[in-house]
C-alpha cells in the first residue's frame, strides 16, 4: 500500500491528511515534533487570554486519527534522503515514504541581534511560545514590562495577549508608522492612534540594538538603537516577522529558494516530493500574490490541492482573489481584492473614516477604466462572497460604493453612514 508522509501538523499538514483519507485507502503518517494532536495556531493568544483552553483549540477529538487510519508519529526531521525515500530523525529513527509532503511552516525571524536566544525571549507562532509566557509573564507582577519587536500582525496580537494581563508593554516598530508598508496612510495613522489608547508604549522609528542578560541568563533590559536607551523588561517578544522552516532539508536534493520551490502543482524538482503552506515558494507569485503566503486559508486550500494531485487527480493551486482578516486591538480588519500601501501607477484610493476614529474604508480602483480593485474595512465587517463576486465580475468603483449595504453584516450601519461615504466620494472625484 503506498505509504504518505506529512512533515507538519498544522492546518496544511492536517488538510491534505484528511482528503487523502477521504479519497483513498493509502497509509497516511503526520510527522509533528510541536504536539501531539493538530491545534489552531490562531487560537493560541486566546488561551493566554483567558477565553478558552489549549484542548478547545484542538478542532478534532483524539480518537478522530486512530478512526481514521491517519497515523501520528512525534519527532524531529533531521533530513530528508530522496533518493531511498528516507526520513531521518534526531533520535536515531528512521521512516520510509513512497510519497512526501513537506508542510513545517514557518518560525519567527531572529536577526542575529545579541541576547536573542536568552531566557524570557520567544515568539508567538508555538505551542511552546505559550508555555514560555505562561511561565515569564503569568502576571505583572512576575513580568514588570514586556518589549515587543516587531510590527506585524503577531505583534499585535502578542501586545493585546499581554495588554489583557495589564502588563506594560512597549512596541518597538521600525517603520515610521504602524504596518505602513502593507496599509494606506489614513489607515496606518489610525491603528497608531489606537494602539496609544490602550496605554501601550508604541515607539516609532525604533529599532532593537541588543538585549541584555541578568546574572542567570534570562533578559533584564533591551538596548534601542537609535538612543541607546536601556529599557528594564522581563519578557521580550520577537515579531519580526516568519521564515519558512526548511532548515532540515537544506543538505537535500529537493530545491529551495527562501522555501521549498513548488510549480502550480506544488510539486518540487523531486519527482513524489510536494509542500504546502508558509514553507512552499512558488516559482513566480499567482495573480499579483507573494511567492510565500503564511496565511491559514491559503494552507488549507493548498492541502486540498495537493490530496487530489497524490489521488490521481492532478490539478493546480488557484487561490483565487486575494483576501485576509486581523484584529488591531478592538479593531477588525479585513482586504479583499489588492489595495496597496502607496497606489500603483493606474490606482487610486477613496478613504472614508468615521469620527469615531475606529472605522474606516479605502477603495481602490483603476483611475483609467474605473474598475474596483480592491477594499480594506476597518471597524466594518462585510461578505467575503460578495466582494469576490463583484471582483470577479469587474463591477466599476460607482457600483462598488452605491451597493455598499449588500456586502455589510450590519445594515444599520449603512442606513446611517452609506450617504456619508457615498458623497464624500462623489467629492472626491470632482476634486480629483
Amino acid at each position: 500500500m503506498e505509504h504518505i508522509v506529512i512533515i507538519g501538523n498544522g492546518i496544511s499538514g492536517v488538510t491534505a491528511a484528511r482528503h487523502i483519507r477521504k479519497l483513498s485507502d493509502k497509509q497516511i503518517t503526520i510527522v509533528s515534533a510541536e504536539t501531539d494532536y493538530f491545534f489552531s495556531r490562531t487560537a493560541l493568544m486566546y488561551v493566554y487570554m483567558g477565553h478558552m483552553k489549549f484542548e478547545h483549540t484542538q478542532p478534532y477529538e483524539n480518537w478522530f486519527w486512530e478512526k481514521n487510519r491517519i497515523n501520528l508519529k512525534k519527532g524531529y526531521v533531521k533530513d530528508v534522503e530522496t533518493k531511498s525515500k528516507t526520513l531521518h530523525f534526531a533520535d536515531g529513527d528512521s521512516l520510509q515514504y513512497d510519497k512526501l509532503i513537506i508542510a513545517t511552516g514557518s518560525k519567527p525571524n531572529k536577526f542575529g541581534w545579541p541576547g536573542q536566544d536568552l531566557d524570557g525571549v520567544m515568539g508567538m507562532y508555538h505551542k511552546q511560545d505559550l508555555e514560555n509566557l505562561e511561565r515569564y509573564a503569568p502576571n505583572n507582577k512576575v513580568c514588570k514590562r514586556a518589549v515587543i519587536v516587531g510590527g506585524g500582525l503577531i505583534g499585535i496580537e502578542l501586545a493585546e495577549m499581554l495588554n489583557s494581563r495589564n502588563i506594560p508593554v512597549t512596541f518597538l516598530v521600525r517603520e515610521d508608522s504602524f504596518w505602513n508598508g502593507v496599509l494606506p496612510e489614513g489607515e496606518s495613522a489610525m491603528i497608531n492612534r489606537h494602539i496609544k489608547n490602550h496605554h501601550i508604549d508604541l515607539r516609532l522609528g525604533n529599532n532593537l540594538k541588543e538585549i541584555i542578560s541578568d546574572e542567570n541568563g534570562k533578559v533584564k533590559s533591551v538596548i534601542i538603537q537609535e538612543t541607546g536607551e536601556e529599557i528594564a523588561c522581563d519578557v521580550v517578544g520577537l515579531t519580526a516577522g516568519v521564515s519558512p522552516n526548511i532548515n532540515f532539508i537544506k543538505e537535500s536534493d529537493i530545491e529551495t529558494g527562501r522555501g521549498v520551490k513548488v510549480n502550480r502543482f506544488l510539486e518540487t524538482n523531486i519527482p513524489n516530493v510536494y509542500a504546502i503552506g508558509d514553507c512552499a515558494e512558488q516559482h513566480e507569485g499567482i495573480n499579483g500574490r507573494r511567492p510565500i503566503e503564511a496565511v491559514w486559508y491559503t494552507g488549507r486550500m493548498m492541502g486540498e490541492t495537493v490530496a487530489q494531485t497524490i489521488c490521481d487527480n492532478r490539478i493546480q493551486y488557484n487561490p483565487g482573489h486575494w483576501f485576509n482578516s486581523a484584529k488591531f486591538l478592538d479593531i477588525e480588519y479585513q482586504t479583499y481584492g489588492w489595495v496597496f500601501a502607496q497606489p500603483r501607477e493606474n490606482e487610486a484610493h477613496f478613504h472614508w473614516k468615521h469620527a469615531d476614529d475606529t472605522k474606516c474604508i479605502t477603495v481602490c480602483y483603476d483611475k483609467n477604466t474605473n474598475e474596483f480593485l480592491g477594499i480594506n474595512t476597518f471597524g466594518i465587517r462585510m461578505r467575503h462572497d460578495i466582494f469576490d463576486t463583484w471582483l470577479t465580475e469587474k463591477r466599476d468603483v460607482d457600483y462598488v460604493i452605491e451597493h455598499l449595504a449588500e456586502a455589510n453584516f450590519d445594515p444599520e450601519f449603512y442606513k446611517t453612514y452609506e450617504a456619508d461615504i457615498y458623497s464624500a466620494f462623489k467629492n472626491e472625484l470632482q476634486t480629483v
